[in-house]
C-alpha cells in the first residue's frame, strides 16, 4: 500500500481500476454529439432576396446518459446508455438597410395551449369571487 492507502503493484506503480464500457460508451456517445454540434445546428443558411437577408434560427436540445452496476452477491453486474435530442425552429433573424431583427416564429399549438391555460388560470382565480346559485339561495333566505 502507498502513503495513501492504495494497493500498489510489486514494481511500486498504483494499480488502476478497470476501465468500464461504461466509460467507453459515454466517450462514444459525446464524441459523436459534440462532433455533430456546431451553429449549423442552430443558425441555418442565410437566405438573401430583394435586399433582404434572412438567417433561420432554431434551438438544439441533446441528451444522453450511461450507468452500469453489479451485484457480487449474484455474480451479475450491466450497464446501458442512450441519448436523444431534437432541433425546434425558434425564429429568423432578418438582416435589412443595414439593420437586423429576431422575428420569432409563432405555433398555433402552443399559443393555444397557453391561452387555454390562462382561462383555466382566470377561472382558478375568480371561481371564489362568483357567486352560484346556492349561494345567492343562501343569501336571500337570511
Amino acid at each position: 500500500m502507498d502513503s495513501e492507502g492504495n494497493p500498489t503493484e510489486a514494481a511500486g506503480a498504483s494499480i488502476q481500476p478497470p476501465r468500464r464500457r461504461t466509460d467507453e460508451l459515454l466517450s462514444l456517445l459525446a464524441e459523436r454529439i459534440g462532433a455533430k454540434l456546431s451553429s449549423s445546428s442552430v443558425y441555418g443558411t442565410p437566405v438573401e432576396r430583394d435586399g433582404v437577408t434572412v438567417v433561420p434560427v432554431a434551438a438544439a436540445r441533446f441528451g444522453f446518459g450511461a450507468g452500469g452496476g453489479s451485484d457480487p452477491a449474484k455474480q451479475q453486474e450491466g450497464e446501458g446508455g442512450g441519448g436523444g435530442g431534437g432541433v425546434v425552429p425558434v425564429g429568423y433573424i432578418e438582416l435589412k438597410d443595414g439593420r437586423s431583427r429576431f422575428i420569432p416564429v409563432v405555433h398555433p399549438a402552443r399559443m393555444l395551449a397557453l391561452a387555454s391555460c390562462a382561462i383555466l388560470a382566470a377561472l382558478a382565480i375568480l371561481r371564489p369571487a362568483i357567486p352560484t346559485n346556492r349561494r345567492k339561495s343562501a343569501l336571500r333566505r337570511r
